[in-house]
Parts: structure tokens; C-alpha cells; sequence
């Protein structure tokens, strides 16, 4: 991968891709490597081994059976980190159901489209977490939950049959617990077995939520062959192997947990440790120090926490080895504290998108560390990445274009939405992921912009469109734009720019008060500007990067 003479490079690899569904791949770790450890969730207790991880999967794929769930079924999981939902995601993958992650922070807006979009016949949720009221939340919608016998028909969730909630003590009226769904599958085991070689690792599995510019979040439809793979040459790029515990702090909703952090795991037989429901840095040290964890994932903003926690020095980190930094850019100085402070010296860089299953650039263990912060690597094995100009033509290494991958890690498309599939991927199967990119002579990738308008707060993807559009809806707004602003501890920040109708007046907390429990917390605006008309172009369009120099101006200001 050197002397490039044009920005295209293909990811070779001596070693094949798998090819097995993800059930396959827990059936065949579990027969090798059955007494190994496979899970620990500090919060509830849960030591399981990968003999044991596979039975308390197929009893749950077992409940889902007699629960009515049947190979392609949409299965919704709404909770924060915890064993149910590692159980669940490969319950469903034994019986080929397709998990649908539902951010734990969205509020009933946005699981009722979600819900709908894909047909979720049962949805799988914590009863309570924070201050969120799941079950609060699930009734509003639902309200007829508990008065149409067995099976749920609501009319806000036509398709939505079954609620199971995961929590302690007896379920709310019409809903069932997450322990009892094992049990009623008593006698259906056989069945579990007996749909595994029937499946294929090209069916889709996963369903996961992401925003995009026409506002609404889109269903990314990736197969078993797609996160498969992606776990398992992210592993092999962080040298896992059986005797690897990975701490786990970052959210199982989104791929960085599931597929960087389970299927990684998984695929090598390695530990997946988890510290908690959600980040709290004390927690995480704690669990490192004490399960002599080897490797850790995080955002530079979780890696910044812990290590300026004012325990830090009080925790043993020396087990650290390797583990992946990613999800916003990694800022040389948090990269050097965390390999000399953290003995994190064989850390990696990842880039990609939720589309490509979802990584398609890592560095490696021994990438120099000049590299490992200023670049995101190179091409993953078996993938391909071109940069091309405004024309669709490759352009010269170094210089600017937009990036497009290809391969076994593009997902299979947006669920339901042909039209936006076709504008992501093109007749050559190419991703468009929308980002600014350069490919230097040796095929490292550095980004350098966003096509897309897209802001990234702590490692959350947030779309400026579906916040607009949704203040809109506010019958004071007349007009919105919402721009990403410097922040020095989420990395941007969300900020509104907002125009009143006439004659009428608001404050910032009034229009925040507005999105609480209806827009993820992440997406609502911490900066609010009101203002009489946006800077504009003369053929009318509205220029936001002036927007956001002026923000970051002011916001730097001295008082």
C-alpha cells in the first residue's frame, strides 16, 4: 500500500471473510472455547461463560418462538447497556429475527416513527433508567397496553404486538418480563437448533437508526456477513485473542458496542466486560483495575474524563494493552495521556459510519503514533475506498474529494426507502459517506470535512435538518438553522439560530423546555441565538459556515 499514484486503494488480506451468521459464529465460539469467560456486567452480577452465554441466548430465542417471533420479524431493544441486551442481540440472531436498536435517549417522537418505520412486532425495554420512564413513555403511545388481551393492538403502533420489559418484580398490566419470556419457551429449544443452517449470513439482522439530512432518522439494514466480518477484522487489528478482556463503556445501541466492542469480542473469544449501564469514569477504572481488563473503548471525551478523574492515580491500569479511541477526532495530547498514563501503547484509531457495519479505516497496534492522531488509518482487509471529485473522478493522493467505500461491510440499505437507498449507494455499489478526505502516497486516510452538515457532539452523530424540522413545529418559529459550535468537552455543540413570527417573543429555556422528553437530549440546542434573518448568498442561500465562524467568535470572546 505504498508509492499510491491515484487516491484508490483495495484492503488485500491473506485471511478469507467468514462466512456464517452470528449465531453460527456464538455456537462455534461456545464449542471451542465453552468454559472460557464470555460476559461480565458489574452492575447486575452477570459472570457468564460462552457455554453459558449461548444457553441463556437460546432459551430467550426459544421464549421469542412461542412469543409468536419468526425469521425476519423486527425485534425493537430500547435500553441502556445490560446483560438482557447482549442476550437479546443473540437471541434474535439464532432464530433470524432483526434487532432494531432504539437509542435509549430518544423520547416518544421518535420511537413511535422508529417503531412504525420498520414494523416492530415486539419491543424489548428497560422500565426505567435515569429520569426516563420507559413504561410512562411506552403508554402514551400505547395507552391501550393491558385491555386487548394477549397480543397489543394499539393504534399509534399498528404493528407492535408484544412489550417485554427488563427490570426487577412483577411487569406492568400487559406486559411481559424479560425472565419469564425464557420459560415459556420450554420444549422449543430443538426449534433454535434446527433454524440455524437454514439461515443465511446474507440476511439482514440489524436494523440501526441514523440521521440524515431530510430530517427523519433512516433504518441502516446490515446483514450478518456485514457485522461479522467488521467485528472480526477489528479484533484481529487490536490483536485479540482469547485471553483479552475488553472493557466496554460505550453504548450498545450504537455499533461502536455491538460490533467494535461484542462482535469483536465474540470472534476471538475474548471477555466483554461492561461497567455500567451507561459512562460514569469511576466506574470504568474501577472495572478495568479490577477485572484486569486488557484493552478499552471510548470517545475522546470518555478517555478525557477518566483520566481527569481526581481518583485516577488511586487504579492499577497496568493490565491495559490495546482498545479503540474513535466516534470524534482524537486530539494528540488525550492519544499521548492515554498511551503513557493508561499503558493503552498498542491504542487504535477507527473511522467509519453506521452504513459500512462501520468501520472501513483503523490504524494498527504499531501504527506511529504521528499517524495514529493525525490520520485514521488504513483501509480495512477486504474493503475498498476511492476519493473522487464533484465529477465522480479519482483524484491524486493528497488531494480533497469526497470519500466512497465498498465492499462486504456496505449494508444492504435503508430500510423501506429505495429512493435515499439509491442516493447513498451507487449502481457500483460505492458508499457515498458524504465526508472530505485524503489519501496519502502509503494509504493512510485523513478526513478533513463533512459534505454533510453534520455535527458531532461527544461521538453522537446529530443532523442539523431533524432538529429544524422539528422546531418548526413550534407555532412560534417562523424560521431555524441549526449549526455545530466548538465545545472543548463534547468537541461541538448544538446551537439554533432562531427567527420569531411577528410579534411574538421567547427565551432560550422556553424553546429548550420545548424539546425535553420529545428530541434526544444530545440534540437539543445548548446555544440559542434569536435572531431577524440569516446571512444569505445573493441567490438566497443561507451560509452557515458565516453562522458558525461568528458563534465560535463570540463564544471565545472575553466577557
Amino acid at each position: 500500500m505504498t508509492g499510491l499514484t491515484q487516491s484508490y486503494v483495495h484492503g488485500a488480506s491473506d485471511v478469507p471473510l467468514l462466512g456464517e451468521t452470528v449465531g453460527a459464529l456464538l455456537e462455534r465460539i461456545a464449542a471451542a472455547h465453552g468454559d472460557r469467560l464470555a460476559l461480565v456486567v458489574r452492575q447486575q452480577g452477570v459472570r457468564w461463560t460462552y457455554r453459558e452465554l449461548l444457553g441463556e441466548a437460546d432459551r430467550f430465542a426459544a421464549g421469542l418462538l412461542a412469543l409468536g417471533v419468526r425469521r425476519g420479524d423486527r425485534v425493537g431493544i430500547w435500553s441502556p447497556n445490560n446483560a438482557e441486551w447482549v442476550v437479546t442481540q443473540f437471541a434474535t440472531a439464532r432464530i433470524g429475527a432483526i434487532l432494531v436498536n432504539i437509542n435509549p435517549a430518544y423520547r416518544t417522537n421518535e420511537l413511535e416513527y422508529c417503531l412504525n418505520k420498520v414494523g416492530c412486532s415486539v419491543l424489548i425495554f428497560a422500565e426505567r433508567f435515569k429520569t426516563s420512564d420507559y413504561v410512562a413513555m411506552v403508554r402514551e403511545l400505547a395507552p391501550e397496553t393491558g385491555t386487548t388481551g394477549d397480543e397489543l393492538r394499539a393504534a399509534r403502533l399498528p404493528h407492535l404486538r408484544r412489550l417485554v420489559t427488563i427490570g426487577d418484580g412483577a411487569p406492568p398490566p400487559g406486559m411481559i418480563a424479560f425472565a419469564a419470556v425464557a420459560g415459556m419457551g420450554a420444549g422449543r429449544m430443538g426449534e433454535v437448533v434446527a433454524l440455524g443452517p437454514t439461515l443465511q449470513f446474507d440476511d439482514p439482522i440489524n436494523i440501526q437508526f441514523t440521521s440524515g439530512t431530510t430530517g427523519r432518522p433512516k433504518g441502516a439494514t446490515l446483514s450478518h456477513h456485514n457485522i461479522v466480518n467488521n467485528g472480526f477484522f477489528i479484533g484481529e487489528c487490536m490483536r485479540l485473542g482469547p485471553d483479552d478482556r475488553l472493557c466496554i463503556p460505550v453504548p450498545l445501541y450504537h455499533c461502536f458496542g455491538m460490533v467494535l466492542g461484542n462482535l469483536a469480542c465474540v470472534t476471538h473469544a475474548a471477555a466483554m466486560v461492561f461497567p455500567g449501564e451507561a459512562f460514569e469514569p469511576r466506574a470504568v477504572l474501577e472495572t478495568v483495575a479490577e477485572e484486569r481488563c486488557t484493552a478499552l473503548h471510548g470517545v475522546p471525551t470518555m478517555f478525557i474524563a477518566e483520566l481527569d478523574h481526581p481518583d485516577f492515580g488511586h487504579f492499577d491500569l497496568s493490565s491495559l494493552r490495546t482498545g479503540i479511541m474513535a466516534g470524534s477526532p482524537c486530539p494528540i495530547e488525550v492519544m499521548k495521556r492515554a498511551i503513557g498514563q493508561m499503558n493503552l501503547r498498542e491504542i487504535t484509531i477507527a473511522y467509519g459510519m453506521t452504513e459500512t457495519s462501520p468501520v472501513s479505516f483503523q490504524s494498527h497496534v504499531d501504527t506511529p503514533l504521528d499517524l495514529r492522531v493525525s490520520t485514521v488509518g488504513t483501509i480495512m482487509p477486504h474493503v475498498e475506498v476511492k476519493i473522487v471529485d464533484s465529477e465522480g473522478r479519482i483524484v491524486p493522493p493528497g488531494t480533497p474529494g469526497e470519500l466512497l467505500t465498498r465492499g462486504y461491510c456496505v449494508m444492504l440499505g435503508y430500510w423501506d426507502d429505495a429512493e435515499k437507498t439509491r442516493d447513498a449507494i451507487d449502481e457500483g455499489r460505492w458508499m457515498h459517506t458524504g465526508d472530505l478526505a485524503t489519501l496519502d502516497e502509503r494509504g493512510y486516510c485523513r478526513i478533513v470535512g463533512r459534505i454533510k452538515d453534520m455535527i458531532i457532539r461527544g461521538g453522537e452523530n446529530v443532523y442539523p435538518r431533524e432538529i429544524e424540522e422539528f422546531l418548526y413545529s413550534h407555532p412560534k418559529v417562523q424560521d431555524v438553522q441549526v449549526i455545530g459550535v466548538p465545545d472543548p468537552r463534547y468537541g461541538e455543540e448544538v446551537c439554533a439560530w432562531v427567527r420569531l413570527r411577528d410579534g411574538e417573543t421567547m427565551t432560550a429555556d422556553e424553546l429548550r423546555a420545548f424539546c425535553q422528553g420529545r428530541i434526544a437530549h444530545y440534540k437539543i440546542p445548548r446555544h440559542v441565538r434569536f435572531v431577524d434573518a440569516f446571512p444569505m448568498t445573493v441567490t438566497g442561500k443561507i451560509q452557515k459556515y458565516l453562522m458558525r465562524d461568528q458563534m465560535a467568535a463570540d463564544l471565545t470572546a472575553p466577557p
